[in-house]
């Protein structure tokens, strides 16, 4: 039955359906340039990472990068995954808690502004994090 039928027949406009969940905010032109960028910056660097890591399966919440081997979780902000760090954080995706779990489970966890990947200090911090765990101690140097 289409909306004219049933309005003649009921004399009632149809229900309109609500979401019932609040979808993520898209993310911006900014972010998706500063995450393509991150990307560059770790491939070059030769960094191992992991896109969009959901560390733990019962939550909705996720990182931008997992850096393998470094146990560091990078967040990006004005994500859509972020989602701020204070103000109505009323879906399960931006809840607080994440950062505790996080540290529980024994990942560090960083975020970036997009300042901070455009003007190089994303770049100055992998190269400090990179020295400060060394050479890979498995490949032999002879």
């Amino acid at each position: 039955m289409n909306e004219k039928q049933y309005f003649s027949a009921t004399r009632k406009k149809p229900i309109k359906t609500k979401p019932r969940t609040r979808p993520l905010p898209k993310a911006s032109e900014k972010y998706l340039e500063a995450f393509e960028r991150f990307k560059e910056i770790l491939d070059h660097m030769e960094i191992k990472y992991e896109e969009y890591f959901h560390f733990k399966t019962t939550k909705h919440w996720r990182f931008d990068f997992h850096l393998i081997g470094y146990q560091y979780l990078i967040e990006i902000a004005s994500g859509p995954w972020s989602g701020g760090r204070g103000g109505k954080l009323a879906t399960k995706a931006w809840s607080l808690d994440r950062y505790d779990h996080a540290e529980e489970m024994g990942y560090r966890y960083i975020r970036f502004e997009i300042s901070d990947i455009n003007s190089g200090r994303a770049t100055v911090w992998l190269r400090k994090l990179k020295a400060s765990h060394g050479t890979d101690q498995t490949i032999s140097t002879d």
